[in-house]
């Protein structure tokens, strides 16, 4: 398929997934978000309805006080005169308060009066909370007689809801102590609600708690939007639920205007790819289809004298100029490429090595000087000289007592330099196998062969550390993460893979150093995953030295590259561990969140299989 249908194809598809996503901005964003306005609506007209019952029952609660701190109130709760009541809890009074109930009760909970009437005709009503003459057992609110606390609340009565209010019987200055209580209620009548609704300019329903049981919270139709809200009586049961219908006028104005922008993007979007599609196909797809034949032209017979000579003057022309142009250059170099290519990689290999070897020599010098200096202050001469003075036998017993324990001395002495030397030969001897193993190794990468070894990662990272210099030791505290312990064995290049981590850890040290501080950390963690159906190990090396830049996130592997002094480094280790993990099929890439934040280091390597592969046991 040439270019020409390609790009045809990808801007048919690229303009059936821009409609496909405006379809589902639409369905998904601008549609819902019509439904959330609508939902948004209801809540709010919901908030005002609650606000509304609240307030019936707050201006309750306010007629409730001042019946109860009413001088008159406190008189009659101490001499139950019946002229307060003739004169004040009359059907006139309790039509003014707007109340179908009015109770005033003593401290033990009995009724001293109570009344209750209908307030649309004025006749006595039945109401059982009034006809019990006293507080029913467990009532919420008999505590509040003696603690002399308001309340106020719904309550289920056998002639529907009441809203009640109760306040405590005071002196008329709003001192005890507490006589009693007086309980003001009103029904929750079709009026009320509908009252209520008025104010939160909402329609509105009142449900039995019963009804109100199997239906959702929320119900949406083509039409309404309802939301169902109940309340709660003083004993904690749903007293009533209140529903809240709201026209679903948004969304139909919204689907409305969203399917008329649709269709007119579309239609735009149409006419636009038309246009497009024949000014690609004059102003690029034709001069790219000319330049593709001739290069197709020159590979396949290799002329490397015939000229494209194209005479457009946009980037096309400049291409095609730019092609006649490497065409002559390849003609030139075609030569000098193979040679320059052998030096290269023959530099680039020697780099690699030398400096790895530098890395892993640099321990050997340091214990040899400390070696030299130990060697060089034991007194030898010293203990030659009493030795030869002994032998010659002309020393008194004083003199020869003082040599003896000179020699006593330093006989201790030799013996402990002797002891540390043998310890520090020990560690050479140990360090120079590792330089002769990592001298084999580089031998048999120029082959292109890796010996697959079975090792345990904390061993790996103990063998790095044995070659790294004791300066960078000492700047850091090498933490293993419980993960190298938990993946167990693993097949790998242990050589190469060592003289990664081998460089990780001296540039870790040498950041924590550029930081500023005396000492830092550096923690590696593992984990394996599966990729291209083979298992890889991952390794993240995170150390708070100095960090990485953002902008040389992806430059610290180039070679010749580095933020380090150029007197004591030359960019080449990182960059051969990028070499080094290419070669085995993985990779090396870096993160830090910037400049004095400290930086990981990744490594991702392909696990050799257990079967068919030759594995030499680690040691």
């Amino acid at each position: 398929m040439n270019i020409r249908w390609k790009a045809t194809l990808w801007i048919t598809a690229v303009f059936a997934a821009l409609c496909a996503v405006e379809i589902l901005v639409a369905e998904e964003v601008l549609l819902p978000s019509f439904a959330q306005l609508e939902r948004a609506e209801a809540d709010t007209a919901m908030r005002r309805v609650k606000s509304g019952v609240g307030l019936t029952l707050e201006h309750l609660a306010l007629s409730a006080t001042d019946w109860g701190n009413w001088t008159d109130t406190y008189q009659f709760a101490q001499d139950h005169h019946r002229s307060f009541i003739d004169d004040n809890i009359t059907e006139i009074g309790l039509k003014q308060l707007n109340l179908n109930a009015l109770i005033v009760l003593d401290v033990d909970g009995h009724f001293l009066t109570a009344r209750a009437i209908d307030l649309a005709s004025g006749a006595p009503l039945n109401l059982d909370l009034v006809a019990a003459g006293e507080l029913p057992a467990g009532f919420p609110w008999s505590a509040n007689l003696h603690t002399g606390l308001p309340a106020r609340g719904l309550l289920q009565t056998n002639q529907g809801v009441l809203m009640v209010a109760a306040a405590p019987i005071l002196d008329g200055f709003g001192h005890g102590p507490v006589r009693g209580m007086v309980i003001l209620g009103r029904l929750l009548s079709p009026a009320e609600i509908e009252r209520i609704g008025s104010q939160a300019q909402t329609s509105l329903a009142l449900l039995s708690p019963r009804k109100a049981r199997g239906i959702p919270s929320v119900l949406t139709t083509d039409d309404y939007l309802t939301i169902l809200q109940p309340f709660h009586d003083l004993y904690g049961q749903v007293a009533f639920a209140l529903e809240v219908n709201i026209p679903r006028e948004i969304t139909r104005r919204g689907n409305s205007a969203v399917r008329y922008a649709s269709f007119c993007l579309i239609g735009a979007a149409v006419v636009v790819l038309l246009l497009f599609v024949v000014m690609l196909d004059r102003l690029v797809l034709n001069p790219v289809a000319q330049i593709t034949r001739h290069a197709v032209a020159i590979g396949a017979d290799e002329d490397l004298t015939t000229r494209l000579n194209f005479r457009g003057k946009d980037e096309i022309g400049v291409l095609a100029r730019e092609l006649d142009r490497m065409v002559a250059r390849v003609a030139e170099s075609r030569s000098q490429l193979v040679d320059r290519a052998f030096h290269a990689g023959f530099a680039e290999l020697a780099k690699g090595v030398l400096h790895n070897l530098g890395n892993a020599m640099t321990p050997i010098g340091v214990r040899l000087a400390i070696l030299r200096s130990r060697l060089h202050a034991a007194p030898i001469d010293d203990t030659e000289l009493a030795v030869a003075e002994l032998g010659a036998g002309q020393v008194d017993s004083q003199r020869r007592a003082g040599l003896e324990e000179f020699l006593r001395l330093a006989c201790g002495e030799l013996a402990a330099s002797i002891r540390a030397s043998q310890e520090d030969v020990e560690v050479m001897s140990r360090q120079t196998a590792i330089v002769q193993s990592a001298l084999s190794e580089q031998m048999r990468t120029t082959r292109n062969e890796h010996v697959i070894e079975a090792v345990l990662l904390p061993e790996l990272l103990a063998q790095s550390l044995d070659v790294v210099p004791d300066s960078a030791r000492r700047r850091l505290v090498v933490e293993a993460d419980k993960s190298l312990q938990n993946i167990g064995t693993v097949n790998i290049p242990r050589t190469v893979l060592r003289l990664v981590l081998q460089n990780f850890i001296i540039n870790a040290a040498d950041a924590v150093r550029e930081v500023g501080r005396s000492r830092g950390s550096f923690r590696i963690a593992a984990e394996l995953s599966a990729q291209d159906d083979r298992e890889h190990l991952y390794l993240h090396c995170t150390d708070d030295g100095v960090g990485i830049a953002p902008e040389h996130l992806e430059r610290v592997f180039e070679k010749g590259f580095s933020t380090k002094s150029r007197e004591t480094n030359f960019g080449i280790g990182l960059h051969w561990c990028a070499n080094a993990m290419a070669a085995l099929g993985g990779r090396v890439w870096a993160t830090s969140e910037g400049v004095g934040r400290g930086a990981t280091l990744h490594v991702v390597v392909p696990l050799a299989e257990r079967a068919g592969v030759s594995i030499i046991k680690a040691a």
